[in-house]
């Protein structure tokens, strides 16, 4: 199955929590403090492969999750920070953000890779918040959340040929007959379903792609038939090779509608170099009346051949392949936008509601914070009151009218609101 249009869910890994805890050796007075850090969460990228050539593997997986930071431990020992995950798309993957809908990275290299969610920070144990007048601090940072991000994958094809033409015009044939692809041949119009690619080999013995692309019709432009879904995997081919059905009521009416739609999708891809093949000469009587009307139109680098019998293709090839090093890939301009999202792991926002007398604060901050928080210690509770005061939460109480012993619950945790107290 050929899938080039799929979409995945990613997350992060979160960042391992700190630790507080104690030296406690015998004959060392007043160790102090040594909860260890927690490790990072697994960043995420994605890398291109050579080795793939459709985004089908994506069809029975589409939630990719990396693995959380290790929670920091006592006697100073920090957590395992987790090992990032690759995720492998064939060359030329296009990825989007779903969300604002920009286009983050265009993968069009093997090997090259984009960072598209960073992993949580671990938090810090409480040995790092000693210092000269707070010798004991009682409490630690919980590991930040992790990036959860929704992208749309496209794949464009990279190939140096592009076969277009009519239905049934035997482009299937020609690749078969001119590299090892095997695809789906028969005598009746849209066999091919989906592109195929083929190796072609010159003789210095390297080698080429050449992409069959479904059968196009008047009106592809507006989406009638197959051959819009794919045009687009002919936007990256050096030029294209226009095959032509010899035996067809028209044959230069047919090659004009597939460049009518060529101009409608793409002004520049009806400009790029074409190649025109007559094909199917073997059962055509007027071959010489048909040549010359396509003369007349300009054409020069018109040659026919059949593609069952094997006539003409030997000079077909020697043309290909002298244009291939001729015409350079072209440059497809594919706008970037920066990508901020990948390392924004910042879950700062909460919300307050009330329920049944009570007001309710959920956010991943606050909720991460009171999740470290011991409530038997006044240390770390006063310090989880302070942030929640910095972050404006008392005062967005305020707005909805609290009263003093009111409670309000965060993350869990549960406070009487004393407006003096929550303010001092």
């Amino acid at each position: 199955m050929f899938i080039d249009k799929t979409k995945i869910k990613i997350i992060s890994g979160r960042g391992g929590n700190g630790m507080v805890a104690w030296r406690r050796e015998k004959y060392v007075d007043k160790g102090g403090p040594a909860g260890g850090d927690g490790g990072c969460g697994g960043d995420i990228y994605l890398v291109a492969d050579e080795n793939m050539s459709t985004l089908m593997d994506f069809k029975h997986k589409s939630v990719f999750k990396a693995q959380n930071g290790e929670n920091g431990s006592s006697k100073n020992m920090h957590g395992k920070c987790a090992k990032p995950l690759y995720i492998k798309v064939p060359v030329g993957t296009v990825v989007a953000d779903l969300k604002t809908g920009n286009t983050i990275a265009d993968l069009n290299e093997d090997g090259k890779q984009v960072l598209l969610a960073k992993g949580g920070r671990g938090g810090r144990g409480n040995a790092r918040f000693a210092t000269s007048q707070k010798r004991a601090p009682q409490f630690c940072e919980p590991g930040e959340p992790g990036i959860e991000r929704d992208l749309g994958l496209e794949l464009k094809l990279i190939a140096d040929v592009g076969l277009l033409g009519m239905p049934n015009a035997g482009k299937s044939t020609l690749i078969s007959r001119i590299s090892s692809a095997k695809p789906k041949i028969a005598d009746y119009p849209f066999t091919t379903l989906v592109p195929n690619l083929g190796v072609v080999k010159k003789p210095n013995g390297d080698g080429y792609v050449v992409a069959d692309i479904p059968g196009l019709i008047e009106g592809a432009s507006e989406g009638v038939g197959l051959g819009h879904d794919f045009l687009r995997h002919v936007e990256r081919c050096r030029f294209l090779v226009h095959l032509v059905d010899a035996t067809a009521q028209n044959p230069y009416q047919n090659y004009q509608t597939i460049n009518r739609e060529l101009e409608l999708h793409s002004p520049e891809l009806a400009a790029r170099y074409q190649i025109v093949v007559l094909n199917k000469i073997d059962a055509v009587q007027n071959l010489d009346e048909i040549l010359d009307c396509f003369a007349g139109a300009g054409n020069d680098s018109l040659t026919a051949i059949s593609a069952v019998t094997g006539e003409g293709l030997d000079k077909l090839l020697t043309i290909m392949a002298q244009k291939v090093d001729e015409i350079p890939a072209p440059t497809i301009e594919i706008t970037v936008e920066d990508d901020p999202d990948a390392y924004n792991n910042d879950d700062s926002d909460y919300i307050i509601y009330k329920q049944k007398g009570s007001f309710i604060v959920e956010g991943g901050k606050i909720s991460r914070l009171a999740g470290v928080t011991d409530t038997r210690n006044l240390e770390q509770v006063l310090r989880l009151q302070n942030i929640m005061k910095s972050m404006g939460v008392f005062n967005e109480v305020k707005k909805l009218n609290i009263k003093d012993g009111d409670t309000i619950i965060a993350g869990g945790l549960e406070f009487v609101y004393y407006e003096d107290e929550m303010y001092s």
